[in-house]
């Protein structure tokens, strides 16, 4: 289990945005954590510094092309990207230095999974190359993916046969809360355990951190076998959480 770092990008900035409250036509609904004064490229090359690849860099809305590729220029082969990605536009960010492409929306079309559009993504870009975003909100007990920055339910469950059948065609998945990304109250706790239990594949959670022993909680409840993402509660982004000691667990567990 390892920290994986982020980076969100809304209006061509850096922010950490409250999960569910971005809306396409709705830009006052929007609740921000926090704005940073730094640019994409600044925390791609902290990352870099600190050896923290994998992380991902999520565009949230028009306007982020130009400072999600100059993270990626900046960290070639250490982040991965995703928002607003397809067959079209896949290929420039892999060139540009992306380590893989993160998917969701345009696989999970239209409230299903589409499998033609899933192999157009893989003729494209590889499954070597490709992250589905599995982002999810519980309904009636069980957890649903979500698109369309968490607005839309799809009819697709998070569920073993699910993942079964998904990780044939990826090579990592990424799980966000949405039910408690960006609020700082703690992690979900159950969706954490059926992730250990459930996956194959390599898996990142993110989502509700709060402190640095969730990075121990979630090693635990994932069965050492899922990644975190911490973003509103590091002090990079206004939180309490120094960066540095987070940076100092990672690398306590590659010894």
């Amino acid at each position: 289990m390892r920290f994986r770092p982020c980076i969100d990008l809304h209006a061509g900035q850096v922010k950490q945005i409250v999960g569910g409250t971005f809306r396409d036509n709705e830009p006052r609904a929007i609740q921000e954590n926090h704005v940073s004064m730094n640019n994409a490229s600044y925390f791609a090359r902290l990352y870099k510094e600190d050896n923290l690849k994998g992380g991902h860099v999520i565009m949230l809305g028009p306007g982020n092309v130009s400072q999600a590729m100059s993270a990626l220029q900046t960290f070639p082969g250490g982040l991965q990207v995703g928002g607003g990605i397809s067959p079209q536009n896949a290929r420039s960010f892999l060139e540009a230095g992306a380590s893989h492409v993160i998917v969701t929306s345009y696989v999970f079309h239209h409230g299903i999974l589409d499998q033609d559009r899933l192999h157009e993504m893989i003729r494209t870009v590889g499954k070597d190359n490709l992250v589905l975003d599995l982002s999810c909100k519980e309904k009636d007990g069980e957890f649903y993916i979500v698109t369309d920055h968490w607005q839309r339910f799809t009819s697709v469950r998070l569920d073993p046969p699910t993942l079964t059948h998904l990780e044939k065609h990826c090579s990592e998945f990424l799980v966000h809360a949405a039910d408690v990304e960006g609020r700082r109250q703690g992690i979900q706790e159950r969706l954490v355990s059926c992730l250990g239990q459930w996956c194959a594949l390599p898996t990142t959670y993110a989502g509700g951190a709060k402190s640095l022993d969730d990075l121990d909680r979630v090693k635990a409840l994932g069965q050492d076998r899922i990644d975190l993402t911490i973003g509103s509660a590091l002090d990079l982004f206004g939180g309490d959480i120094p960066y540095k000691d987070v940076v100092a667990w990672n690398r306590s567990q590659e010894r």
